[in-house]
């Protein structure tokens, strides 16, 4: 699967359980989006990252429902230290 982004529809989807994993930023209170949380959709964060020039981490959180939080923080550098907003 890859990432749906955050829209009314994909947010009704996840609060159904449609999607395991939602993608967040520390930033903002609205999600990024929503995935399976494969490998895949790890890498296609970590690529849309580096497309932007920034080097992320994703912290992972389990909830009490089996599915993950991811947060996606974008490491200091020394020319900015802004959070990563997909």
């Amino acid at each position: 699967m890859t990432i749906v982004s955050h829209s009314n529809e994909s947010q009704t989807r996840w609060d159904r359980g449609d999607f395991q994993v939602l993608i967040e930023s520390p930033t903002s209170s609205q999600p990024i989006g929503f995935c399976d949380g494969s490998l895949a959709d790890e890498n296609e964060i970590l690529a849309m990252a580096m497309r932007e020039g920034a080097e992320v981490e994703i912290d992972k959180k389990l909830l009490k429902t089996g599915r993950q939080k991811w947060t996606v923080r974008r490491l200091a550098s020394s020319e900015d230290d802004a959070e990563f907003e997909g």
